[in-house]
């Protein structure tokens, strides 16, 4: 998700790295230590304005949460929505990072969850390799999930989601979970992104899955 240009972003973002983690890289393997707890770790790659990830850390305090956002006019407003918490979000973190190197941030197993929340669809064949369901992005998940690790994904894109879901299924992955309207008997768990509440207002279906690896 993009955004007008904030020249003032970078600043802000810098001024407070203990939400925002400067060079994560350092922290591949010690999560749990920024934390400060041995907490399941959550991840959203391309988190945006940060909605979702901001309501899931505030609904599960038991569970460290990570939003991973490259553009600063986007990830800034997620930072400014926090600090406007009296409390903050401890259990919360971001990370101003290609999500395409995710492996260099995080070891293998370190990561217990990953949300795929409403990506670019790229709906040309030709562009297939940048969904981030494609084969390749897969493979870099599974080097940071564990065993049984879990994606969950959401998009109103019924191309991309059918599309998902014979990537999915021809990697070898569990179909754990499939909705093709998730809004016809919405969950009280579910907490819906910026995009999310745009398209389910214009009457759109929200399709979702959950998909695990599985153990060797």
């Amino acid at each position: 998700m993009r955004s007008r240009f904030k020249p003032w972003a970078a600043d802000l973002l810098d001024t407070h790295p203990e939400i925002v983690i400067p060079d994560p890289e350092q922290q591949k393997g010690n999560w749990h230590e920024v934390f400060g707890n041995s907490y399941p770790l959550h991840i959203e790659a391309g988190t945006g304005k940060g909605r979702f990830i901001i309501g899931m850390a505030k609904a599960n305090p038991d569970i460290n949460y990570i939003g991973i956002e490259l553009f600063d006019s986007v990830i800034v407003t997620a930072l400014e929505t926090i600090l406007e918490e009296e409390d903050g979000v401890p259990n919360l973190r971001l990370l101003k990072v290609n999500a395409k190197k995710i492996d260099d941030y995080f070891e293998k197993g370190e990561v217990d969850r990953l949300y795929l929340n409403f990506s670019d669809p790229w709906p040309k064949t030709r562009h297939a390799k940048r969904r981030l369901t494609h084969e390749s992005f897969l493979k870099l998940y599974e080097t940071v999930l564990p065993k049984k690790g879990e994606i969950h994904f959401k998009t109103d894109n019924r191309k991309l989601f059918e599309y998902s879901l014979m990537s999915i299924s021809n990697y070898g992955m569990l179909l754990k979970e499939v909705s093709l309207d998730l809004h016809d008997n919405e969950p009280e768990w579910n907490i819906m992104t910026e995009y999310e509440e745009k398209f389910s207002k214009k009457g759109q279906p929200i399709y979702r899955l959950e998909a695990q690896f599985l153990a060797e």
